[in-house]
């Protein structure tokens, strides 16, 4: 083997571990990529399909109800489309009706989206980008400037 060919022959074989190495990671977090969507943006697809995802916009006025417990139901809405609602734990000091959300969770059968994680806005001027870009887009924005 000449000089050149051991030298393509090390690159070669380091382009094809890293393509390995990626494809494992890929692989790996698979399971555990959650897309973001507004209400507004879901689809029968995505209720049926039973799939993970994050649901950002406001938490309705007059929708939240609590229950037994920890058990607590609310809408999230753009002002366009409302999505009910289901959490079973503790939720965020600064959680309230007309405020910005985002809630991790899926489309159980029947279509209701039961939620594992709530994160709401921290402060009077913080709302998550994605949430502020798509209230803008719709023409629902009703706060400052964001961080």
């Amino acid at each position: 083997m000449t000089r050149k060919q051991k030298r393509l022959s090390v690159i070669g074989g380091g382009l094809f571990v890293l393509a390995v190495a990626a494809a494992l990671v890929l692989f790996a977090l698979q399971q555990k990529i959650a897309f973001f969507r507004m209400p507004s943006d879901i689809q029968a697809s995505d209720v049926e399909s039973e799939s993970r995802f994050r649901l950002g916009g406001l938490v309705e006025k007059g929708s939240v109800v609590r229950g037994d417990g920890t058990r607590i139901s609310f809408s999230v809405t753009d002002h366009v489309k409302s999505v009910p609602v289901t959490y079973d734990g503790i939720l965020p000091d600064l959680f309230r009706e007309d405020q910005g959300v985002v809630i991790e969770g899926k489309f159980m059968p029947g279509g209701a989206f039961v939620a594992d994680s709530v994160l709401a806005k921290h402060d009077e001027n913080y709302m998550p980008k994605e949430v502020a870009d798509s209230l803008k887009a719709k023409g629902v924005w009703q706060g400052g400037s964001q961080q």
